[in-house]
């Protein structure tokens, strides 16, 4: 993902979603195969990244310095 800019997404519900803050602005990361099934996979609260409902986030487009700002490093 190092040449790919990064993604991030807005948590607008929480239902059922322990790992995540309403109003949040969370990094998400590229999966083809989930975003196929209606998921998106996000780094939460945890430090980890699992999979919520692509309907508790609002795409996010950021400038590049925020992205950088925002970005969790590994």
């Amino acid at each position: 993902m190092a040449d790919s800019p990064a993604l991030f997404a807005l948590c607008i519900d929480t239902s059922a979603a322990e790992g995540l803050e309403k109003g949040k602005v969370y990094q998400v990361l590229p999966d083809s195969t989930a975003e196929k099934e209606g998921m998106l996979r996000v780094i939460d609260e945890s430090a980890e990244d699992y999979l919520y409902p692509c309907t508790f986030f609002v795409a996010l487009d950021l400038p590049q310095k925020a992205r950088d700002a925002l970005a969790v490093r590994t």
